[in-house]
């Protein structure tokens, strides 16, 4: 399977050389210059991982991926040239799954690609091999093979990231996980300053899955420990 990328960045430089590596690589690549034209990709192409950048004209990466994550779980990785840390967690709020600054090493951003192209074709797809591989949690309920998680019957839409953090706290109730567990379990990465990460990703989770974030009935914070989710 050929996998298609959108590369989308305001300089032209930075698309082309892009592109040059992805195909390298055996990647079919598409391109835009701004977030609105990324948008209108979307409409017509099948894309399996987008390369956003932050700062575009006509509608940022932000905004743009606001846009695709009213709709879509592609992956997404943000280029920016700023590395502060609060721009990288407004990134990963909006929905981002990585985030890299300019100037990157083109090997770096390759290992990016292909490792979230992985995990999103791992738990992207919606094969269905035993429809009874189901993990419930009072009204919490997870579809292992079809990565669906419903809240009271009703379908909530995680990203690739977002599944596997609640899959693996659903699967060890009662278990408390620390921030540097939860990392280097989901990201298969060893863990470093990975606090904002995660509590962005868990913060996001809550949004989608509590009635009232800030009185959460199933994702738990043990202070100075970490997360769990209890038997409700």
């Amino acid at each position: 399977m050929v996998y298609t990328i959108l590369v989308a960045d305001d300089d032209e430089s930075i698309r082309n050389g892009i592109e040059i590596y992805l195909k390298n690589e055996g990647y079919h690549v598409v391109k835009a210059e701004d977030g609105l034209e990324a948008l209108k990709v979307l409409e017509t192409e099948e894309v399996h991982l987008i390369i956003m950048d932050v700062m575009m004209p006509n509608l940022d990466g932000i905004g743009a991926t606001f846009k695709i994550r009213e709709q879509k779980n592609i992956p997404i990785i943000m280029l920016s040239a700023k590395v502060e840390e609060t721009d990288k967690i407004m990134g990963l709020s909006m929905g981002a799954d990585d985030y890299i600054g300019k100037p990157f090493r083109p090997l770096e951003l390759l290992a990016r690609v292909k490792s979230q192209l992985r995990r999103y074709m791992l738990f992207g797809t919606y094969e269905q091999i035993n429809p009874t591989n189901e993990i419930s949690v009072g009204g919490l309920n997870l579809n292992v093979d079809t990565k669906q998680v419903k809240v009271d019957g009703e379908e909530v839409k995680l990203t690739p990231i977002e599944f596997k953090i609640t899959q693996l706290l659903m699967e060890n109730v009662g278990r408390v996980f620390s921030i540097d567990e939860i990392y280097e379990r989901v990201w298969k990465e060893t863990a470093y300053n990975a606090d904002n990460i995660v509590a962005v990703h868990i913060r996001k989770i809550r949004e989608k899955i509590e009635v009232n974030p800030k009185n959460p009935k199933y994702v738990k914070v043990v202070w100075g420990v970490g997360y769990k989710i209890d038997k409700s």
